[in-house]
């Protein structure tokens, strides 16, 4: 394994603790407080469903721009990569409609309809967060896109943007799961 991919995981793995320690933080809180907002009530899930949607088929656009740059077509990693930063963009115009929705409604970070001040916190917190990992993740995106048209990508820059993607995917599947499903 090249230093290059293990310096990757390292970060993939200290950045996983660091999303565990909010998501713990977050669970401790939640049973702490007794009463929490029903996500059924605050939440549009269809809306969050669907965002979740975006996302996950994103990396799967990212898994195949991976393929292709093994196989050195470079063609299909330029497409994939592009509808993989698209989907991402998309997710992150999602994102922000979803934060001005309860904004609207007096959700932020120390109060909201529900007297129940960490709700936003953790809210804003942890999705904000993993939306600043999302934005990274487009603009690392936009730039392999820019090294593979310019003929200077390689199969390896490649891999590491999608070792990068589907954690940011990962990570979504459990603020998800955990924040508006449970």
């Amino acid at each position: 394994m090249s230093w290059k991919k293990v310096m990757m995981w390292i970060f993939i793995i200290t950045d996983g603790l660091l999303f565990a320690g909010f998501l713990a933080s977050y669970g401790y809180a939640r049973i702490g407080a007794g009463a929490w907002p029903n996500q059924q009530q605050v939440f549009h899930i269809w809306f969050i469903s669907l965002m979740t949607f975006v996302l996950i088929s994103s990396s799967a656009t990212m898994a195949t721009a991976v393929a292709g740059a093994r196989l050195g077509d470079m063609k299909t990693v330029g497409k994939m990569v592009l509808a993989t930063a698209l989907g991402g963009a998309i997710f992150l115009g999602m994102q922000a409609f979803e934060w001005t929705t309860l904004i609207r409604e007096g959700v932020t970070i120390t109060a909201n309809p529900w007297n129940i001040p960490a709700f936003g916190n953790f809210f804003f917190v942890i999705t904000g967060f993993h939306g600043t990992h999302v934005l990274i993740g487009v603009i690392i995106l936009v730039t392999v896109l820019l090294r593979t048209n310019r003929g200077v990508a390689t199969p390896e820059g490649v891999e590491m943007a999608g070792l990068y993607w589907h954690f940011v995917d990962l990570v979504w599947v459990f603020i998800f799961t955990l924040f508006y499903l449970v």
